[in-house]
């Protein structure tokens, strides 16, 4: 009984054994299964983030030349490894670019490739990449393809080669983007040529209106919108600064030739006050833009500011007749074309933002300009002919006796389109803001220009109105900042 006994008892304890071995065995096995899954999960997860983006990823470890197969072979001769989700934001964007940078170190691994789509030609320096991600003495590796994406060929291959800072370059899809080195290079020259644009039309056409004796404004402004409807065609069609917007509409269409005729009201207005006032005064009305604005919103949306924005347009007006009153070479009628123009162009802007506010129909203000110029022309032909006869006759008669006038409405009209281009590519690398504060300073610039070039006499009552509109404008642009 006594050896039964033991013999059972030992049974027992490697039973026991077993079973405990047996456990041990799931228990580990269900970890290696659960940590598995997880593995798989996570390989899943940024697969099919790489598959949305047309491609697989492989991964690679500097040290123990492991690496996991993503596609086949044939299908590897199609594609190309560049770097994402390792590595700093800049080589992220260099790989979305095109250019393939990979930088591993003992640190960093294991790194997480992608593969993406690309020409079968490539496929020589992805087998001559793989080795060095396998290569365990390699304490960096650095490959740069900044040149396979053009010429199909390495720019260099090596072991801890330096990396070369990435250009940024004019994009073949049409959106126009400067050189990230010389951005802010860019940016000057842009606000230089908005100002040299904006102040030149304006002392042209007085030197046209006033002092050369062209007294045709309505011819004049038929130029400028003619070069605007030709060089927006150029610019949108074949050089492609902006996508071109399409009318979708006859509705559409009648409300674009709605703001052209107030916009030529507005142009033509302005015009013919320089004929009869300096510069300097009819930028003073001229800054009463922002009163017109307000009151024509209030009319047509009854949308009412903020008190604090109507007490800031106070000054704006008080400016304005304080400036009249010191005016030495006031004319009444030039002064009701300033106001009217001035009227007109914040009527237009109030326009703009009721007749084109559905999403299907706003247009951006290059391909608003590519529409509303044509039309201006349309418009303005018959008034032309009606209003100033036998133009066309008189300009030839006048450039046979001096050909400069051809070429000072030449340039002329080309710096009125460029006005626009300017305004808008200012907006674009800015901000609206910055145009605004941009514009108040630019009535002050060339109040100053037009005192010099044209000697026109001014007083301190003159200066000291055109002051307080100043003024009142800025603190009209901080309430309204604000308010919103």
């Amino acid at each position: 009984m006594g050896r039964r006994g033991e013999n059972r008892r030992g049974r027992r304890r490697e039973e026991k054994r077993e079973q405990e071995t047996v456990g041990d065995g799931r228990k580990t096995r269900r970890k290696e299964e659960k940590r598995r899954d997880r593995g798989t999960e996570r390989e899943e997860g940024r697969s099919q983030e790489e598959k949305e983006r047309g491609g697989e990823y492989i991964e690679g470890d500097v040290g123990d030349g492991r690496r996991r197969e993503g596609n086949s072979k044939d299908e590897r001769e199609r594609e190309k490894i560049v770097p994402a989700g390792s590595g700093s934001p800049a080589m992220q964007a260099a790989a979305e670019k095109g250019r393939l940078g990979l930088k591993a170190t003992k640190k960093t691994r294991p790194i997480l490739l992608t593969l993406l789509p690309t020409n079968p030609s490539i496929s020589p320096q992805i087998r001559s990449l793989l080795p060095l991600i396998r290569n365990p003495s390699a304490a960096t590796a650095t490959i740069d393809l900044s040149a396979a994406a053009n010429r199909r060929e390495f720019a260099e291959i090596g072991l801890g080669l330096p990396r070369r800072r990435r250009r940024r370059r004019m994009s073949t899809k049409g959106n126009w983007s400067p050189p990230a080195v010389s951005g802010r290079l860019f940016t000057f020259g842009l606000v230089a040529s908005w100002y040299s644009s904006n102040i030149g039309v304006l002392l042209l056409n007085k030197y046209l209106l006033s002092n050369y004796g062209f007294k045709y404004p309505i011819f004049l402004t038929m130029c400028h919108m003619a070069a605007c409807s030709l060089l927006s065609y150029v610019a949108i069609a074949w050089l492609r600064v902006v996508p071109m917007q399409t009318v979708r509409s006859r509705l559409q269409f009648l409300k674009i030739a709605t703001l052209s005729l107030v916009f030529c009201g507005s142009v033509v207005s302005g015009n013919v006050s320089l004929k009869y006032l300096p510069v300097s005064f009819n930028q003073a009305v001229g800054a009463t833009t922002p009163f017109f604005t307000a009151v024509f919103a209030y009319l047509m949306t009854v949308k009412r500011e903020a008190w604090i924005t109507y007490i800031t347009l106070i000054p704006v007006v008080t400016g304005v007749i304080i400036a009249s009153g010191g005016e030495p070479s006031f004319h009444l009628f030039g002064f009701i074309m300033c106001v009217g123009a001035t009227a007109a162009r914040a009527l237009k802007s109030v326009l703009q933002g009721i007749l084109l506010s559905s999403e299907g129909e706003k247009l951006n203000s290059m391909n608003l300009l590519l529409y509303m110029a044509p039309t201006a022309v349309v418009l303005l032909l018959p008034a032309t002919l009606i209003m100033e006869e036998n133009v066309v006759g008189i300009t030839m008669a006048l450039a046979r006796e001096d050909f400069k006038i051809i070429w000072y409405l030449l340039f002329n009209s080309t710096l009125a389109y460029f006005v626009n281009l300017t305004n808008f590519l200012v907006t674009k690398h800015t901000s609206a803001l910055t145009l605004q504060v941009l514009g108040n300073a630019k009535g002050a610039v060339a109040v100053v220009v037009s005192i010099l070039i044209f000697k026109n006499p001014v007083t301190v009552t003159g200066m000291l109105g055109y002051t307080v509109t100043v003024i009142g404008v800025i603190l009209y642009s901080e309430a309204k900042k604000r308010s919103k």
